[in-house]
């Protein structure tokens, strides 16, 4: 069988391997880019249908393209995204194959590089950069029986409030995607329950600037990762336009808020006793920002608007005060868990040696500790912004240029001088 060649293959067609695609064209470095569906698929079929970016489109994008007839200040439907990277495909010229899914990559042996092998044949690359990102397989905790009588579903199953039965929601998580996710359902007349855990809480905006423009100008993109950080959630949200996620005026509405979901037994639930202290710790996280943004503003003499009201904490409301610390699922009329609990990597198909041993890569700013295999769109790869769009094109640049350099040492040949000279 005729082995196809590349000198490098990167796996995965969403913004991080077109990320990766521009950037390797840049450096002369002939590729290939394999994607199993289509270009940004989990945009289109893996999230709710009212998603939109979590940033305006002034900001979440590719330095080098912006979003066609888009107010910058908009927050981008999550199919026009999709289609933004179906453009920019087309923009750089990606050598990308969709519908081909890669099954193992694997050291040749006494040799170098790579043998892949392909649902549309093999090929042999000297690099591999994995650019799948992290957001791969849902997990959902095997806390609640299948057979209990509940519907369950993950976040990215979640489409919108039609799909699911009548009856009450439990939404556990309340990040980004379950914050938003309850606040639909709120929206549509559901009973809703979100149990919150610990978080951080950015104002949407602040003295007519965008979080992410404060996040910009005050460093915080490019703080570095810290035992700890990589897993803090965020709630955020760009929804009508884009709001600060307030729990406290979300149970005014009707929510009920619990603490973080620790175990089930017999059709009942229980939650930590974390609640008051996981909304305090997210209201910490909100006011430290306006302080940093406030002195910002006066050390550089920024004529903005003050916002006095935008410190205003409500009181706390009854599910906080005295928090429901068990619940029976029958009871409350729950007919509907919905778990907005994460993802997890899976790299099976990478038989490498660079992964510990809860199957997490091994690496430093996306080059890996096997030599010839990089990774691409991990959350915190190098800073906070690494798994954001644009953040991703960076971290792209960087690993290109320790392509090229590693290249450059495999091309040194000595001179013919030399040679002579030792002979």
């Amino acid at each position: 069988m005729t082995v196809e060649k590349t000198e490098a293959l990167v796996v995965g067609g969403g913004q991080a391997g077109l990320a990766m695609s521009e950037h390797l064209s840049r450096c002369g470095i002939s590729h290939l880019v394999l994607e199993r569906n289509r270009i940004a698929e989990r945009w289109r079929s893996e999230r709710w249908d009212s998603l939109v970016a979590n940033g305006p489109a002034w900001h979440d994008r590719f330095p080098n393209m912006e979003f066609p007839d888009c107010d910058p200040d908009a927050f981008v439907a999550k199919e026009a995204v999709a289609d933004y990277f179906v453009a920019y495909a087309d923009k750089i010229a990606a050598p990308i194959r969709c519908g081909v899914e890669v099954t193992e990559v694997r050291r040749n042996t006494g040799r170098r590089g790579f043998h892949i092998e392909t649902s549309d044949g093999p090929i042999e690359a000297n690099y591999v950069i994995a650019a799948t990102g992290a957001f791969q397989h849902p997990v959902m905790p095997d806390l609640v029986p299948a057979d209990a009588g509940i519907a369950q579903m993950h976040s990215a199953a979640y489409r919108n409030p039609g799909q699911l039965p009548e009856g009450a929601v439990l939404v556990v998580g309340a990040g980004s995607s379950g914050a938003q996710i309850a606040a639909e359902l709120l929206e549509a007349g559901k009973q809703v329950y979100l149990s919150v855990g610990p978080h951080d809480r950015p104002p949407r905006s602040y003295r007519g600037r965008d979080f992410v423009w404060w996040l910009g100008v005050l460093n915080k993109w490019d703080a570095e990762a810290t035992p700890g950080v990589e897993h803090t959630t965020i709630a955020v949200s760009g929804v009508d336009g884009g709001h600060t996620v307030d729990f406290r005026r979300l149970a005014a509405k009707g929510m009920t808020l619990l603490g973080r979901t620790e175990a089930y037994e017999d059709g009942t639930l229980r939650f930590a006793p974390d609640l008051k202290a996981n909304i305090e710790g997210g209201d910490t996280n909100y006011l430290s920002l306006l302080d940093e943004a406030d002195a910002f503003i006066e050390r550089n003499g920024l004529d903005l608007p003050q916002e006095p009201e935008a410190r205003r904490i409500d009181p706390d409301p009854e599910c906080v005060a005295n928090p429901i610390l068990e619940l029976n699922l029958t009871d409350a009329g729950i007919t509907t868990i919905i778990w907005a609990t994460g993802f997890s990597v899976d790299y099976d198909w990478l038989k490498v040696d660079t992964f510990d041993d809860q199957g997490r890569p091994i690496h430093k700013r996306g080059v890996s500790k096997e030599p010839g295999v990089y990774f691409l769109g991990l959350p915190w790869q190098t800073r906070r912004g690494s798994s954001f769009i644009w953040g991703v094109w960076y971290d792209a640049g960087y690993v290109a240029d320790h392509i090229a350099k590693q290249r450059g040492y495999m091309t040194y040949t000595r001179s013919p001088q030399r040679e002579t000279e030792d002979a």
